[in-house]
């Protein structure tokens, strides 16, 4: 591994002058123009370093009709505008002395303006609204992951390295020197990384790494599960953000540490109001609560979400706030001052992390717009509430599959701002396919439970 670190870390952005002397320094040969697709993929182009000027440019073309959701054939022309401050050597790709680095990019149309259809490009949008209203967004996500084996074939199986629980040690915690690996790595890209652990279930493991801008937490959210998947790989391990592999066992969420700041102000906190929440705070839960079930679709998006929403197994699927109980939705963590935020359990890791934070970031606007208070706080174990005390407590619940997360987020006006047109028609077609096909797929199960008996 080299000993670069990242420009950020000093507070300064790059200069195309450092970029082209790193490359010289650090002899790197290719660089990977990095963007994500709108199911949240990260996909590359790779160039060789010499052409470094005409990717600054703006020069290298993109076919957008490649790219599922982005562009027809006819009007396929797009070109890559790399994030010049995302300029990173990748530590896991040095070989032999070679290295390569990336640039995140952004996708804009031949006629240079953004394309409607880059998340990430889509995500600046919804910012650029929350800045009208004098509001910025940071978010500190906490991203779960098994560590399964492979066979003596390399393919991959769900046999957990360990059957550890939450927080044990070695030996019974067999992922020690793997995360130990992702840390070190992770902090040479210049990711704070605040802890890492052995989570619940059998193989589950959590590294936090600090909170950022909303942008640059989607950037990090991206990374990171490019990283960790690649130091598995080198581990002879593969690791998985898919929400509920192994049935039995708690699923991976990625919970979100919210805050709202105007300018170096933490929003969130006011020290003489009830609970030392500001009116904005109250609001964005507001509008979060009323709003969780049509963004559930982009925050949860994948058939085998639902596998992990359901209770007895510490997900969160019901609609309420709390200031310390964790079975309630929403939670507000006992740091005031300028640590004031708001934690929302429901997401999983397997979401496109810059459409999950724009619909995040649309709820709580809509929520400060329209000024909807939450109701009172739930301080009692909702897990251990029968359906009739809930409904008594107007307690909801979360959509209990993609289909019916679908027809929520459909009538969402909020949904439709945060996206924009282009990418929730997309999504909405891609995830009715994703339901459809689920939904006529004869499985294991219904063989074992029908097969014989009817």
């Amino acid at each position: 591994m080299t000993d670069f670190k990242h420009k950020r870390l000093d507070g300064k952005e790059f200069t195309r002058e450092e970029i082209k002397e790193l490359i010289k320094e650090y002899d790197i040969k290719f660089i990977k123009l990095q963007f994500v697709d709108i199911n949240g993929q990260v996909k590359n182009m790779s160039i060789p370093s010499e052409h470094i000027d005409k990717a600054l440019d703006n020069e290298i073309m993109l076919d957008g009709s490649s790219i599922k959701g982005f562009r027809s054939i006819e009007t396929s022309d797009m070109f890559f505008h790399p994030d010049i401050n995302s300029f990173q050597i990748l530590p896991w790709r040095e070989h032999n002395g070679i290295n390569a680095a990336r640039l995140i990019c952004d996708i804009y149309n031949a006629d240079g303006t953004p394309f409607e259809g880059c998340p990430r490009c889509n995500l600046k949008r919804v910012m650029q609204a929350a800045e009208k209203m004098g509001f910025s967004m940071n978010i500190g996500p906490e991203a779960e992951f098994f560590l399964f084996s492979k066979d003596e074939n390399g393919n991959v199986t769900t046999k957990t390295q360990d059957h550890a629980g939450y927080y044990d040690v070695g030996p019974e915690d067999l992922g020690e020197d793997v995360r130990s690996d992702i840390v070190l790595t992770l902090q040479e890209m210049g990711f704070d990384i605040e802890a890492s652990h052995h989570e619940v279930a059998d193989g589950q493991h959590e590294v936090d790494f600090r909170y950022a801008d909303i942008l640059t937490a989607a950037d990090n959210v991206a990374t990171f599960r490019i990283a960790v998947k690649a130091i598995a790989a080198k581990h002879n391990l593969h690791a998985t953000f898919m929400p509920k592999p192994i049935f039995g066992i708690n699923g991976s969420g990625m919970h979100c540490n919210i805050s709202l700041f105007e300018g170096n102000k933490n929003a969130f906190y006011d020290e003489k109001a009830e609970y030392q929440l500001s009116d904005t705070a109250k609001y964005s839960i507001g509008g979060m609560l009323k709003h969780v079930k049509s963004i559930t679709a982009i925050t949860n998006p994948v058939v085998n979400s639902y596998k992990r929403l359901v209770p007895g197994y510490e997900a969160p699927v019901y609609l309420a706030w709390s200031l310390a109980n964790r079975s309630a939705l929403l939670r507000v963590p006992a740091k005031r001052g300028i640590s004031t935020r708001v934690e929302l359990r429901s997401p999983d890791p397997a979401c496109n992390p810059y459409l999950a934070f724009a619909a995040i970031l649309e709820a709580c606007l809509d929520g400060i717009r329209n000024k909807i208070d939450p109701p009172a706080p739930v301080e009692s174990n909702i897990y251990k509430l029968t359906s009739k005390e809930r409904k008594k407590q107007r307690i909801d619940s979360l959509p209990g599959s993609l289909a019916e997360a679908l027809e929520h987020m459909d009538k969402s006006l909020v949904v439709k701002a945060a996206l924009g047109e282009h990418i929730f028609k997309e999504f909405m077609t891609s995830k009715k396919k994703e339901w459809d096909s689920f939904r006529t797929y004869v499985s294991q199960w219904e063989l074992d439970k029908y097969l014989e008996r009817y």
